[in-house]
């Protein structure tokens, strides 16, 4: 039976994408809609995106773009580096592609040019990294980088009255566009969560592997969840972005 799963923010964490489609004993029949921020973090992002790019050829995957990608995209392309991108997560990523050959590095070039700003499934269901702000939906969304650094969509559900009718005035337009919305960016470990998070009809699946939390893998239909050891367990020796 084919399953939708949808994989929150890896930061570099090969040791435990490995764990989690382990773990939800993924197939070849299920589709797998990452959320994006592979990299930045962990010692494994050059390794986590080379094997993305071998498990597309075997599986059916979705790649959307996380505000990571876009950072790294733009140091690979354009040298564009900062300070503040490398203190979150990119000095690991700089460290790791050191060695790297040419060729791997257009491979690598090549995957993150052609990530996703969103997916929306045959059951009106999105997948974004990080949220939208036009309240007509992902279409108008006039600037393109809020589907990768947008907090607002997160804050809105988080605080919304569970009370409150969707036919209500004050209800958020933006709430009421799609049937659910799957995310990242936002940890849940801010808020004390270690599970993927459910507010009005938005899940947040990132569980904090970029920090001391776990990788989360989600049946989007099901809502049964899959985790890996906590990140800092799986690289003992590292720091992450702690």
């Amino acid at each position: 039976m084919s399953r939708t799963l949808v994989i929150g923010d890896i930061h570099g964490g090969l040791k435990a994408l490995h764990q989690i489609l382990e773990r939800a004993e993924v197939t070849t029949n299920d589709k797998l809609v990452f959320l994006g921020d592979y990299i930045d973090g962990w010692s494994d992002s050059p390794r986590v995106i080379d094997f993305l790019i071998e498990l597309d050829k075997t599986h059916d995957c979705f790649f959307i773009r996380g505000n990571h990608e876009e950072m790294v995209l733009r140091w690979l392309t354009a040298g564009d580096d900062n300070a503040e991108w490398r203190i979150h997560g990119g000095q690991s990523t700089v460290d790791a592609y050191q060695d790297l050959d040419i060729h791997t590095k257009d491979r690598h070039v090549g995957f993150l040019a052609r990530l996703n700003d969103y997916y929306i499934d045959e059951q009106n269901r999105l997948y974004v990294h990080a949220g939208f702000t036009n309240q007509k939906g992902v279409y108008y969304e006039f600037f393109r980088g809020m589907f990768c650094w947008d907090r607002t969509l997160w804050e809105t559900a988080m605080s919304l009255n569970p009370a409150l009718s969707k036919d209500d005035l004050f209800y958020p337009k933006r709430l009421t566009l799609y049937k659910e919305i799957f995310i990242g960016h936002t940890p849940v470990t801010r808020i004390s969560e270690t599970v993927p998070v459910n507010k009005a009809n938005v899940w947040n699946v990132d569980t904090g592997a970029a920090f001391k939390g776990r990788l989360s893998i989600m049946d989007v239909d099901t809502k049964a969840f899959w985790q890996s050891d906590p990140l800092h367990e799986l690289y003992a020796n590292e720091k992450g972005r702690n």
